[in-house]
Order: structure tokens, then sequence, then C-alpha cells
């Protein structure tokens, strides 16, 4: 945000800029120069790219005085407004210089990688060097054993951290790997230059590494503290549903449709550490036979091809994909559904339990139903009722955004898209010449020629599509 006010670039895709024929809300809240209407000229916005570059590079202080040197001439000849633009820059630069925090002066372009142990579980912080500036850090929580050591887990997460991404000149470690020339020669290898990887002991280098393992041990000390919570969230759960042991795996269902248009059926899971958005899951509904809104048709589609496909993967359930709880959004309905697929599909064990909203539809006064015992309900208080609400949003947002992502492409979608030939690029030619599909199918050969890139083979085969289709 604040290098959009420093620079003034545009982030529309080119589809967007090419069909603008007025600003849209960036240029109006000064976040963009307009490029798209002409209200900056092609070798001015030229140089604000080129700007862009030399500040990414680290040549930030030459640029800021040239601003500075701008500013002052258009203030000496009264262009006040655009002095101001200029000043605002120049604030906007500062602060981004300000909020870096880290700039090793003795560091040019390197990765400091630190590492933190506690209680079993790790974190590794990356800071990111470039041009003598820290250009951000990321956390990374790898799975480490009981007698794994630090030197194996770095070397590890190396290997795994630079498999898709190039390596930079120096790569500064708090721990050293179990092979550092083999390491050495990889990273040099992947990089097709030399690479350096560092475990210092004093100077500006270990003032980073400490940096980065405070920030480590930090963040871990937060990610615990978090895992603790839920750990007792879980454990409530367990006792209030009646279950042997507090789920690991909890999986929560819930469907998206209007009046059974688009729809889509959405899978989220919660464990130990919170929401694992890597394993949700989304089914887009293909049952023919179903009933338009026929949510227990949907709910039944949803679970035979998740559990078909899991018998398939792992009959023995010997990984960690089986759930221990199933939470469906609904009533008795949803419940019996769910329990003939199950019977259907034999699979035994996995409890499973419907959230309704109960009396009023009310938040607060959900009604909890499980096969072979009465309906039930938890204090509006308590920990574990905010802990189910909470995981059925989650479901419920999950879905929405599932369902407004087909509609969204469904209603964007025209016969064009069925044309052999006619790419994203012709689309846009012509439905700006014709200013809809039909008017495309109705056009002749001489009009479909006349469109910017259709050629007459692409004419001729836009012709007999449409007049083919009767």
């Amino acid at each position: 945000n604040q290098l959009q006010r420093v620079f003034l670039l545009r982030n529309c895709t080119d589809a967007s800029f090419e069909s603008r024929t007025r600003p849209c809300l960036l240029f109006q809240i000064k976040r963009c120069s307009g490029p798209c209407v002409g209200y900056i000229s092609e070798a001015d916005y030229g140089a604000s790219v080129a700007d862009a570059v030399r500040f990414l590079k680290g040549d930030s202080t030459e640029l800021q005085q040239q601003l500075a040197a701008a500013m002052s001439e258009a203030a000496e000849v009264m262009e006040f407004e655009r002095a101001a633009a200029l000043r605002d820059r120049i604030r906007a630069l500062t602060n981004v210089q300000a909020t870096q925090g880290i700039n090793p002066a003795g560091v040019k372009e390197a990765d400091v990688i630190a590492l933190h142990m506690e209680a079993g579980q790790a974190c590794v912080q990356v800071f990111f060097i470039r041009a003598n500036q820290n250009w951000g850090n990321r956390d990374f929580y790898p799975r480490v054993g009981p007698d794994i050591e630090e030197p194996e887990v770095l070397e590890a997460f190396l290997g795994q951290f630079y498999d898709q991404k190039e390596p930079p000149k120096q790569i500064i470690l708090s721990h050293p790997v179990e092979s550092m020339d083999l390491m050495t020669d990889a990273m040099t290898q992947k990089r097709g230059a030399k690479v350096a990887i560092l475990v210092p002991q004093r100077g500006e280098k270990a003032e980073l590494v400490d940096g980065a393992r405070r920030n480590a041990r930090e963040s871990l000390g937060r990610r615990m503290a978090e895992t603790q919570a839920q750990g007792k969230l879980l454990d409530g759960l367990a006792g209030a549903f009646g279950l042997d042991s507090a789920p690991k795996r909890v999986e929560v269902y819930d469907n998206s449709h209007i009046q059974g248009a688009h729809a889509v059926g959405a899978m989220i899971v919660a464990g130990p550490e919170g929401f694992v958005k890597s394993q949700y899951r989304k089914f887009n509904i293909r049952g023919d036979a179903l009933t338009p809104g026929d949510d227990f048709g949907m709910m039944k589609e949803v679970l035979t091809r998740r559990f078909a496909r899991l018998l398939k993967a792992d009959p023995d359930r010997e990984t960690e994909a089986w759930p221990d709880l199933l939470l469906i959004d609904g009533g008795a309905g949803q419940v019996s559904a769910v329990k003939e697929i199950m019977d259907e599909l034999g699979v035994e064990g996995v409890p499973f339990i419907g959230v309704a909203k109960g009396v009023d539809r009310d938040q607060g006064k959900e009604e909890f139903y499980r096969p072979g015992t009465p309906v039930f309900a938890l204090k509006r208080n308590d920990p574990v009722l905010y802990f189910v609400q909470r995981m059925r949003d989650e479901a419920h947002r999950f879905a929405i955004g599932a369902h407004r992502a087909k509609r969204s492409k469904a209603v964007s979608a025209t016969p064009l898209d069925d044309v052999p030939g006619v790419g994203g690029k012709r689309k846009r030619a012509l439905l700006a010449h014709f200013g809809s599909a039909k008017a495309v199918a109705r056009a002749n050969l001489s009009d479909l020629t006349a469109v910017d890139g259709v050629s007459e083979g692409l004419a001729q085969t836009i012709y007999d599509f449409f007049h083919d289709q009767g």
C-alpha cells in the first residue's frame, strides 16, 4: 500500500487496463496515476516504473533526493498541487524505509535462517535481505520427531525451501547443517553461481541471526499457547459429545446454492493447530437426478464421494486423513442422510453430529443431533459452543465463497467460450465490436472479418458454429 503511494503504479489486469474508459477508485485515492485513460504520458509512467525498479534494487537515497528536488522546483513555479503530491510520495517512501527495520550495511543479498526448537516443536524464521534491506520475514513450522537434532531439521528445511526457488548469494544459518559442503555445492548448482552458507559467530551477521532466532522463539511460543488453548477446546468437545478421546481431525460439512442452482458442497478441517486450510475441499454437486434445493441429496453426494475416495486410498486407516468427528450443518434429516451413506459404505467408528440453529434460528440456541441419543444443547456461555459455532461459520464461509465463484463463472460464460480458436483476447474483441454474443451469432462473414484479430478462416469457423447450432 505504501509503495503504491510512492510510485502510483497500476495493479489491474491487462484486460481491465485495455477496456477502461475512466479511472478506477485507485486513481481517486491517489494510489494510481491513471495510465489507462492517459492521465499520465507513456514516458512519465515508464519513468515511474524505472524508479520503482531502482528502489527495489536499493537506490532509495538517490530517488528520494530527486523527488525532493522536483518538489522544490514545483513549489518555485507555484505548482503547489504537484508539489503536495511529491511531498506525499516522499513521506510514503520514508515510511517504507522505516518499516523495513533491519537494513544491514554489510549484507547485500542473503537469506537469514534461524531455528528454535522447544517441547518437540520447531519454528524456522527466514529474513529476506536484498539490496542491503530487509524485505520481510516468514515463519515455518516443520514437523519434528522426538530425537531429531537442529542440524538435521535445518538440512531438511533447506532442501525443501529452495526446491522451487533460486537461492541468494549468501545463506546465513543459526546452526550448521550436517553436510555443509554438499549443501553448498547443491545450492551453487541450483543458482548457477557461487553460494556461500555461513554460520556466523560475531559481527553484523551474527546479530541478524540473533534477531531471527528471537523471532522464531517468540513465534513458536505464541503458536504453542494457541495450540494449548485449541487442545482444551478439543478436550471439551470430546466431553460434550461423549467421545472416547479428543479428536485430532474434525471435518465440518455444509452446502451452498440458490434454489438448487450452482450447488456446491464444502468440507473444512480443524485440529490441534486450528483450521487446516490445506485440507479444505469443495465438491461441485453433479447429481442430475437431484431435485433443486434437495439439501439431503446434496449431503449424500458429498459424503459418498468423500468416503468412497477415502476407502479406496486408505482402507486400513493408516494415515491421518480419516476424521475423528464429523459435524454436519443441519438437523435430524441431514443426520439420517449421513447415517444412510455410512451404512451403505460400511464405514464404522466415525461419530457424526448435526448442528441445527434451534429455536427461532437464534445463534446460541443450537441443538445437536446424534443417532441413538436425544436432541441436546450446550449452555450459551460454554466455550465449546463458541468453538462449534466458529467451525460451522468457517464451513459456511468457505461454502458460500465456492458457490459465488461458481456462479460468477457461469454468469460470465457466453457461447463464444465454446467456439474453437476463440480465446480470451478475441472474445473481448468480438464483444466490444458487436456488444453481445447474440449479435455475434447474427453477424455475417464480412462483419466478422472486420473485427481486429479475426481472420477469414476464424470468421468462417464462428459463422459455421452459430449457424450449425440452429
